[in-house]
């Protein structure tokens, strides 16, 4: 496949906030990619626009000469493009449009899905990981306080991802009608959970009770997961916690956390202490044998932080978030090694989003064990309605 022009411009993310598209223009048609931006990033993730939005749109049109000499024929020819696209300089941002514009203009051309590119066997769909109630920095207060942990989470694991998707759904109807019940319900956050101005156990209180009700229904297996996101508000040496008041050391850290995980059958805990103490992952994971020990900001999409988790034997599971590296050839790597770790996959969206839906591509392509994509809004549908695609696809071969 032979690029024609290289394009990018300015737009606007589910935040409001300025995020980059691409346009990717071949003999065949002009395909388009946008990337999203996440507020509650991690210390060592890529930098997203290393100057501002605008630097890196410029940057990336001045590449397009050099683009149209490059010629695609399959994944990893995206090697190519990233000898050309510094992402230090561009921003993973603008790399991460950039490759999966390049992508989506290829599956045209080569008359397949995106996912094909990446993996024509892919079969396993994964599980939804949906964020019913928020909190942390994602969160407006509600009646003056909000929860400290960042996500209060619904993970279905019934017959198909249709049926998934519909629990997910449930579940924030219910959560919603018991907030309100309790006249505790914000406005919906960054992400389309709803907020509170309840704490952390009044949260996983509430989201216990909609699981019990979701099992009874479906009659599925219907589990709960927290994003602790305990870098958020971590000082040295001490997570320093508003709702209470509070200030709590490692130990006291750990305890907190696998007591409620304990208290109410907690499956998925991600991010439980702050994102350079791989120690202390490992400390927590010893101690929650059997629960899913989930690493973001520790691993922040990086292939040196994952081989050193994986080392510290500090997590059963990793979050790829492709636009916090930019790069779609480190994501294969990391994925390769989870696969051989056996360490599982989360794929996940951000919270500044927009309505671009190839993750659910990557997700299936790399066959991903689960899929964040959240539950409500436009940005998040795209994504669980793409997947949704991709099951009614496997569907009809089977």
């Amino acid at each position: 496949m032979r690029i024609k022009e290289i394009r990018a411009e300015r737009i606007r993310d589910s935040r409001n906030q300025e995020t980059i598209q691409v346009f990717v223009k071949t003999e065949l048609g002009t395909f388009s990619a946008s990337s999203p931006s996440g507020k509650s990033t991690g210390k060592y993730e890529v930098a997203a626009f290393p100057k501002d939005v605008r630097t890196s749109v410029g940057m990336i049109n001045a590449l397009s000469g050099k683009i149209k000499e490059v010629e695609i024929e399959r994944f990893n020819d995206l090697a190519e493009i990233e000898k050309l696209a510094d992402r230090r300089k561009i921003g993973a941002n603008a790399l991460f449009a950039l490759e999966a514009g390049i992508l989506k203009a290829l599956a045209y051309s080569e008359r397949k899905e995106v996912w094909q590119l990446i993996n024509p066997e892919a079969k396993r769909m994964p599980f939804p990981v949906g964020n019913i109630i928020g909190g942390g920095m994602h969160t407006p207060l509600t009646n003056g306080t909000r929860a400290d942990f960042q996500e209060f989470l619904i993970i279905p694991k019934l017959g198909n991802f249709i049926d998934n998707v519909k629990v997910m759904k449930k579940a924030h109807e219910i959560a919603g009608e018991k907030l309100r019940m309790r006249k505790s319900r914000g406005a919906l956050n960054d992400e389309g959970a709803w907020s509170t101005g309840l704490n952390n156990e009044e949260c996983i209180r509430i989201l216990e009770e909609t699981r019990k009700e979701l099992e009874q229904e479906s009659e599925g297996d219907v589990y709960t997961g927290i994003d602790v996101a305990a870098s958020s508000f971590y000082a040295p040496k001490l997570y320093h916690y508003k709702n209470p008041e509070r200030l709590l050391d490692l130990k006291e850290q750990e305890d907190y956390v696998s007591e409620l995980a304990d208290k109410f059958e907690i499956f998925y805990i991600e991010d439980a202490v702050d994102e350079n103490d791989f120690s202390g992952f490992r400390k927590f994971r010893d101690k929650n044998a059997g629960r899913m020990i989930v690493g973001d900001d520790l691993t922040v999409s990086n292939e040196e932080r994952f081989l050193k988790a994986l080392k510290e034997k500090a997590i059963d599971a990793v979050i790829l978030k492709p636009n916090q590296t930019g790069s779609l050839l480190e994501i294969k790597k990391i994925v390769y090694l989870a696969k051989k770790y056996n360490i599982a996959i989360v794929m996940s969206h951000r919270s500044g989003e927009t309505t671009d839906s190839i993750l659910a591509d990557l997700a299936f392509g790399f066959q991903a064990d689960y899929f964040k994509a959240g539950v409500m809004g436009k940005e998040r549908d795209a994504k669980l309605d793409r997947m949704i695609e991709i099951q009614k696809l496997m569907d009809k071969r089977n």
